[in-house]
């Protein structure tokens, strides 16, 4: 029927002519023990001539997945557009699979009926069926007799925007050479990457600089080199033709027009934030590129293309955010080459740097429960399979209750041990499989069970000796292709493969982690109302002292909004509402209105649905129903309270960035939750209480608060709102300093005068006195100059304590006449400041310095006196 039914649609349906069409079969393989399979290749011969149905190898049609699973032999449908078109009338099966432009596979029909096994071994499936796919555009440009896919009126419309915005000339479909100034090739680029950015960012992606969003940022970043280096286009650009997009394909897929505005924001600032550095980045390639053709002509290798060097590649990614597949395209335009593995090299040693920067948290260390050995690798998966164990039962995890089980194997990270016993001194690390488990294996964000597995003194292994009852702590749980391994130690006793163990759940830290993760998702249903629908849940920690949360979002959170995502959650704790969890056909529970899922993420099927407020089965039963969308509703396999107000305090701790788009939140539940509430409400009373203090009382109190606001950990909007308080009580403190400057300025200009007036009629060529400046500098200043002013033919030095901080300030000044006689200001305050153990220094006419000891004034003066008379003697 596949074959019937294809060329029923092609020639029947679409009305492509017969003449034009080609067919492939699998030719078969001997080294792999495969016929050729001319039932396929009998079934063609009925609609087409023998020459125009063609074997293939095992690359061209063999369709496999990857080295292991379904797969099979598969038939092909290609179309000569040429003869199609009416351009030409020929038969050109030698041009089929040659990568020819114009004679292309349209069609495929797999005949699943293997399957690959580890090793490469083929074994057949008990279910056969038929996969098939067809390219649409492919299709499109042959029915709209176009000899290009981008000359279909899927590109069409994006083509014209480019050109209205760009000023660029008309797209004109020139390939290669004919191509000048690759104008063309830009116009490709750009409109295949906007309409991916496009129904990407509105599918939930974010650009980053990881996994599936290192993608988007790669294709984004080329495309705006092209935009800007070819078509000369503005900042701004790919925002705007962003519009075209959702103009052209949001009547078909209507999910383009429901939050346009956040794909716009998202394409403007990774566009405006690659823009920054494109430019220099652009200078640093063409200063590459010299020097690999200079290096090319010294080494004599005239024939051999000009390489960008890695250590070039490298700095272009790492300064400049050059992916290596754009540089390598810069590099390809020019006739040359890069050094991917210079790079690469490059790039592992940067890796390597990260990674012995950050401490894994199962590093190997002493007296840790584990290190390298406790992940279990596929082979030793397949020796427990060998070993006659089963997957572990866990279907006891999200309760927590005392059970018993099985040991079935003992892992020390290399091997397994039939028993183990508690260890003198070092402890020694240890995972144990069991038949079934009570225990959280850590998973999705949320950390594992603590706990204790406790053997009875009666307890008997499989070889019924009789040994001494022991304890096991677990101190970490994971799982691996649906083994649990309980990571920790024996710590008393011993342990045998056989026995019969009690698995004690700590329950206080699972209640703890349990509430922490229900606030996850009450968090996530207050971001969505207070931030609209384009946040996204971008990753999580559900640990048992705090929760993490991060989120798509291009800016930091406004203070007022993380006080209506606290308050929506604390409602929400307060209401008391049932949790709810069941499983549901993933189809079926994706249909649920208000849904929230990670973006990219696997989910199994069924998949566990957690609701807060109603019945999984209601969700199900109407799942279209509109006021879904006011409750928190996701698929989980976490552990949960039985209803929110087990969650009791609510305090949202931290928001900050932690990469491009991508926000974090820290928060508190429980005990430390209040504990966070309780210091705010002790700050707020201490900054009411200080608005009351003299002005000189304010500012110690003052910096106090400030230290204690800095170093307690609070709730942001109240941490936010205390700042505000203190920097009204600061204000209040400079206004004070202020005034109080200015009448000590006043002060010591008075006093100035006086001594000024005093020494005029003075024989001495110095004036040294102390005054009543505090550290005010530039009031002492304005002192020196005023008796410098009444006494200028007189060196004048001033000393002033600073009470308060236990310092002492001297300035002096000196005319060009007593410098002349060998007095000079640096080496006169420097004399005097080293009396109180401080320094000094400055220019002959003008010099400053101080100490630290305001008790030893008198001293400062006196060593003053006798610098100055001995030099001028």
């Amino acid at each position: 029927e596949a074959v019937e039914w294809s060329w029923d649609l092609l020639v029947n349906v679409y009305g492509l002519p017969p003449a034009a069409l080609y067919a492939t079969y699998f030719g078969g393989n001997k080294d792999a023990g495969l016929e050729p399979d001319l039932e396929t290749k009998a079934l063609w011969e009925k609609f087409l001539p023998p020459e125009r149905v063609i074997p293939g190898n095992m690359k061209d049609n063999f369709w496999e997945m990857g080295e292991t699973g379904p797969c099979g032999p598969c038939t092909e449908i290609h179309v000569d557009r040429l003869t199609a078109m009416g351009l030409e009338k020929r038969s050109v099966p030698n041009l089929v699979n040659t990568g020819d432009p114009d004679v292309i596979e349209i069609w495929n029909n797999v005949f699943i009926q293997f399957n690959r096994e580890g090793g490469g071994k083929l074994t057949i499936l008990p279910a056969k069926h038929v996969d098939t796919g067809m390219g649409l555009e492919r299709l499109t440009s042959i029915l709209q007799n176009q000899r290009s896919n981008y000359d279909t009126d899927v590109f069409m419309p994006i083509f014209a925007a480019i050109e209205r915005l760009t000023g660029a000339r008309a797209y004109m479909g020139r390939l290669g050479a004919h191509d000048v100034g690759n104008i063309d090739t830009a116009y490709r680029v750009i409109a295949d990457h906007i309409r991916t950015l496009t129904f990407a960012i509105t599918d939930g992606a974010t650009p980053s600089n990881e996994g599936r969003g290192y993608v988007l940022r790669r294709i984004l970043r080329r495309a705006v080199r092209y935009a800007r280096q070819t078509l000369h286009a503005k900042p701004g650009f790919f925002a705007l033709l962003a519009a075209s997009v959702v103009d052209n394909f949001g009547e078909f897929f209507p999910e383009l027009r429901k939050n346009p505005e956040r794909v716009y924001a998202i394409i403007r600032e990774e566009e405006e934030s690659f823009g920054k550095t494109l430019d220099r980045g652009i200078k640093l390639f063409e200063e590459a590129a010299t020097r690999a053709h200079v290096a090319r002509q010294a080494g004599g290798g005239i024939k051999d293309s000009a390489q960008i060097s890695g250590e070039d590649a490298f700095k272009l990614y790492d300064t400049y955010g050059f992916p290596p597949d754009l540089t390598a395209q810069m590099a390809e335009e020019r006739g040359m080459k890069v050094d991917l593995a210079g790079y690469e090299k490059l790039m592992e040693e940067a890796r390597e740097k990260a990674r012995a920067g950050s401490g894994g948290k199962f590093g190997a260390t002493e007296g840790g429960a584990g290190g390298g050995g406790f992940v279990l690798q596929p082979d030793t998966l397949a020796r427990i399979a060998k070993m006659g164990i089963a997957k572990t039962e866990d279907v006891d995890k999200f309760h927590g209750r005392t059970i018993r089980a099985t040991v079935k194997a003992i892992w020390n990270g290399h091997n397994f041990d039939e028993r183990a016993q508690a260890a003198h001194g070092r402890l020694q690390p240890l995972g144990i499989v069991l038949d079934k488990t009570n225990f959280y294996a850590e998973m999705g964000g949320q950390e594992a069970d603590h706990g204790r597995m406790l053997v009875g003194r009666e307890a008997r292994s499989h070889h019924g000796d009789d040994h001494e009852g022991g304890e096991f702590r677990v101190e970490d749980v994971r799982s691996f292709g649906g083994v649990v391994l309980h990571i920790g130690h024996v710590i008393r006793g011993e342990l045998a493969v056989g026995d019969d163990v009690h698995l004690n759940v700590d329950n206080h830290r699972r209640s703890a982690i349990a509430a922490n993760h229900t606030a996850t998702h009450l968090l996530n249903l207050g971001l969505r109302a207070a931030l609209g629908e384009g946040v996204d849940q971008k990753g999580s920690l559900v640990a048992q002292d705090r929760l993490r949360f991060d989120f798509s979002h291009g800016k930091a959170v406004a203070a007022e909004d993380l006080a209506r995502i606290e308050a929506h959650v604390r409602q929400n704790i307060q209401r008391d509402l049932p949790v709810h969890a069941d499983t549901a056909a993933l189809f079926v529970a994706k249909q649920v209105e208000g849904l929230r899922a990670v973006f990219g993420e696997t989910y199994p099927d069924p998949v566990r649905v957690v609701s807060i407020g109603a019945p999984v089965a209601a969700l199900l039963d109407n799942p279209k129903d509109p006021k879904w969308r006011d409750l928190s509703i996701e698929f989980c396999g976490g552990t949960h309270v039985q209803h929110t107000g087990e969650i009791a305090h609510f305090a949202l701790v931290s928001e900050e960035a932690v990469a491009k788009g991508i926000r974090r939140i820290v928060a508190l539940t429980g005990v430390p939750a209040l504990a966070a509430i309780q210091a705010a409400d002790a700050l707020t009373a201490r900054v009411s209480a200080a608005g009351k203090l003299s002005d000189t009382a304010l500012a110690q109190a003052a910096q106090e608060i400030g230290a204690d606001l800095d170093q307690i950990t609070l709730p942001s909007p109240r941490k936010a709102e205390l700042r505000t308080a203190l920097a009204a009580l600061q204000e209040r403190v400079k206004a004070g300093n202020k005034e109080a400057a200015a009448a000590r300025a006043a002060e010591a200009e008075n006093l100035a005068r006086q001594i000024g007036l005093a020494a005029a009629s003075s024989l001495d060529d110095f004036v040294i006195n102390t005054i009543e400046a505090g550290d005010d500098r530039k009031a002492l200043q304005a002192a020196v100059n005023t008796v410098s002013q009444l006494c200028p033919r007189k060196a004048v030095m001033l000393v002033s304590p600073d009470h308060d901080g236990n310092k002492i300030a001297i300035l002096a000044v000196v005319p060009e006449a007593i410098i002349k006689r060998g007095l000079k200001a640096g080496d006169w305050v420097k004399a005097a400041a080293e009396a109180c153990g401080g320094k000094g220094g400055g220019k002959p006419d003008n010099a400053q310095g101080g100490g630290t000891d305001v008790a030893k004034i008198k001293d400062v003066v006196a060593a003053a006196r006798t610098f100055a008379a001995r030099t001028l003697l």
